[in-house]
């Protein structure tokens, strides 16, 4: 099977530097894929109704207004839709050179969540107080990676079945940003951002024995994380059999599942969910598509994996219709985000994959996952323009 360097081959612009240079002129940039901003938009209300109706009880309970999460998420909705046009409108040009100032800042917000200015929650120091909210660098870390991943495969094409300069640096980098995370601790995220490098490897033409070695390596360290840390262990030995201990471990996952088959076909009612009274834990943060179940059943479940399977099929038109490699790559990295985030976050709502606090995207509360995912589907549409398919 061709990955993308080799199908692009044919039709790649020669120099990177020309590209850039034309960027700037909007008016041979052809039209906006409206297609992708009409689903997304259609996922986003949705999530903003589900959030409505999953944190209402429990932020009258905690913040004595019952609309106070849902007047937060329609604000974060706004200043992500500021953010989506100005990526889509952003000149090409500006953007390939922000590939090492985004990594270099994405570091610094991540030294800055391990350092004694923020606060840990639950255990964890992810998120940076910013007054009237907290900032979780993660969800930006992974745009910067993407984008320098992106980077790198288009610009080393030459190098990149070497192992000392083609495989190295960008394992190192994702290294770098991985151990940080796991210092959080934040082990979901490092995988989410292992995952990335992995994909974005097997696209660029990275030798298969090298990512088979990588693959085999990164397993048995998060054995051994797994192994060495009790409170790791018993969330795997949960997750395998959440039911064994249904009331600690096991909690979250088995409500999780009981919500799930609570809702049967049509679903409760919007609204009408058991499960967010105080029984599900983050229903309105992680596990919304379990309350999403529960309320609006097979089909509202069946409606919502349509939009998302339509939204990435115009991702991948916009993808496979990019001339410019780099282009290429850097649209199919931040494909790659928003796939692994609905596809880990499903898994973990139904059992497939260990608790690991990934976000669904669009749809989860949260101002943090709701910016950043909003922001790749600008920079999608500023990549539509160029599209030869959509």
């Amino acid at each position: 099977m061709k990955n993308i360097s080799q199908i692009n081959t044919d039709i790649v612009a020669p120099k990177h530097s020309s590209i850039l240079g034309n960027m700037g002129d909007t008016g041979t940039l052809g039209r906006f894929d409206w297609w992708l901003f009409t689903i997304m938009l259609v996922i986003l209300s949705i999530g903003l109704i589900m959030v409505l109706s999953a944190s209402g009880i429990v932020a009258e309970q905690v913040n004595g207004d019952k609309y106070y999460f849902f007047k937060r998420q329609l604000l974060f909705a706004c200043l992500g839709g500021v953010a989506l046009w100005c990526a889509a409108l952003l000149p090409r040009g500006w953007l390939y050179k922000m590939q090492y100032p985004a990594l270099f800042i994405a570091l610094a917000l991540l030294l800055v969540t391990l350092s004694p200015l923020t606060p840990s929650i639950n255990g964890a120091k992810r998120w940076i107080p910013m007054g009237f909210f907290s900032v979780q660098p993660m969800e930006f870390v992974k745009i910067a990676l993407a984008i320098y991943l992106a980077y790198f495969m288009s610009a080393k094409q030459d190098i990149i079945k070497t192992f000392s300069r083609g495989v190295v640096p960008p394992f190192v980098v994702t290294g770098v940003f991985c151990f940080l995370l796991l210092l959080q601790p934040d082990f979901g995220s490092a995988v989410v951002l292992a995952s990335i490098l992995l994909f974005m490897c097997i696209a660029g033409g990275t030798r298969f024995l090298y990512l088979f070695f990588a693959l085999a390596f990164a397993v048995a360290g998060a054995m051994a994380l797994a192994i060495s840390s009790p409170y790791r262990l018993r969330r795997l030995l949960a997750f395998l059999d959440p039911f064994q201990d249904a009331h600690n471990t096991g909690y979250q996952l088995v409500q999780s599942l009981l919500a799930i088959g609570s809702g049967g076909f049509f679903g409760v009612g919007i609204g009408a969910s058991k499960q967010k009274m105080f029984y599900l834990p983050e229903a309105h943060n992680d596990f919304i598509m379990a309350v999403l179940c529960e309320e609006l059943g097979f089909v509202g479940m069946s409606v919502v994996m349509i939009l998302f399977a339509l939204l990435f099929w115009r991702c991948y038109k916009i993808i496979m219709g990019q001339r410019n490699l780099r282009d290429r790559f850097t649209a199919f990295g931040l494909t790659i985000i928003l796939a692994m985030g609905a596809v880990m976050n499903l898994a973990v709502v139904m059992g497939v994959a260990p608790p690991k606090g990934v976000p669904m995207p669009l749809m989860s509360y949260g101002g943090s996952n709701l910016l950043a995912t909003m922001l790749c589907v600008g920079l999608l549409m500023n990549f539509s323009r160029t599209s030869d398919a959509t």
